[in-house]
């Protein structure tokens, strides 16, 4: 039992991460992009080929190495950031529902490419026997030690985020969020601050996609789907966008309530589509009684 609780706790502060780095581009840009979960598989991608090294007898990929876990996990960060601010780049001219199509495309894409990329990536077989974490030659294995780096990485990272939101660049962002013809009149680079939104956020889910792969130890394609993405925009609109409180309320909402369908006594066969229904129904109601979310101050258009 007690395994069970950090492995939930775990999987909250990750998702927590990925929420509130995808907060800063929705809640605060009004960016309703669906790309998230590529930029999360890029990160445990690029931060599993650092870790696996040369394995003797064992399949070889492409591009492997034998990095520290510190220097990998900042290669996941470094390769998430230049795929958003790639993505950014090609994409700034959209707006509107073209927008969101074009980030669903870059997600489609990312996708694609891990599946079928088998000599880099493993294909849909994917990467296994990852490394756990090492610090001054201690390896973090027991749940409780790799809780609590993946809280000691939140704790430096989500203040930061938070900083960002109520810093002049968050209100710039929400100048351009609420009237983007007024910001630009004001002097506000419109597409400057939109480019290092997306920047921000997919550095910092490359960040959680290095600490998954470390905490699993293996990834596949699966981890990194357009329906990864759409749970996590879920998330975000569940608890509420465009302030600090919303991102966690929806993903400790949306965590615990699979789990806590486990006492209900539903049929192994049925659960997981009741789960699904229950989700729709709830962001149905949401979106029609409360759009801003439970704890939202912006309401996602």
């Amino acid at each position: 039992m007690e395994a069970y609780l950090l492995h939930l706790i775990t999987v909250i502060a990750l998702y927590a991460l990925l929420a509130y780095s995808l907060n800063l581009v929705v809640g605060y840009g009004g960016m309703l992009v669906f790309s998230h979960a590529g930029f999360f598989g890029i990160g445990a991608y690029a931060f599993a080929l650092m870790r696996i090294g040369e394995r003797p007898g064992s399949e070889q990929f492409l591009v492997t190495a034998d990095l520290s876990f510190g220097w990998a996990l900042l290669i996941a960060v470094l390769a998430a950031a230049i795929a958003a601010w790639l993505m950014g780049i090609i994409i700034s001219r959209f707006r509107g529902d073209v927008f969101v199509f074009a980030t669903m495309g870059f997600q489609m894409i990312v996708y694609a490419t891990i599946y079928n990329a088998t000599s880099l990536t493993g294909g849909a077989f994917g990467l296994p026997g990852i490394p756990r974490p090492e610090f001054l030659g201690v390896r973090l294995d027991t749940p409780a030690e790799l809780l609590a780096l993946v809280l000691a990485v939140n704790a430096a990272v989500l203040p930061a985020l938070i900083w960002l939101y109520q810093s002049s660049f968050g209100l710039r962002l929400r100048a351009v969020r609420d009237d983007e013809r007024a910001a630009m009149s004001m002097g506000i680079n419109a597409g400057q601050e939109r480019l290092v939104a997306l920047t921000i956020s997919g550095a910092c889910a490359g960040l959680a996609g290095g600490l998954l792969a470390s905490y699993s130890t293996y990834i596949d394609p699966s981890y990194f789907t357009l329906r990864e993405s759409l749970f996590i925009v879920s998330m975000l609109l569940l608890g509420g966008s465009g302030n600090s409180r919303g991102p966690i309320i929806g993903v400790a909402g949306i965590v615990l309530l699979p789990e806590l369908l486990r006492f209900v006594g539903l049929p192994a066969a049925t659960a997981a589509n009741v789960r699904e229904i229950m989700y729709a129904v709830a962001l149905i109601a949401l979106m029609y009684w409360r759009p801003q979310g439970l704890a939202g101050t912006y309401a996602v258009r």
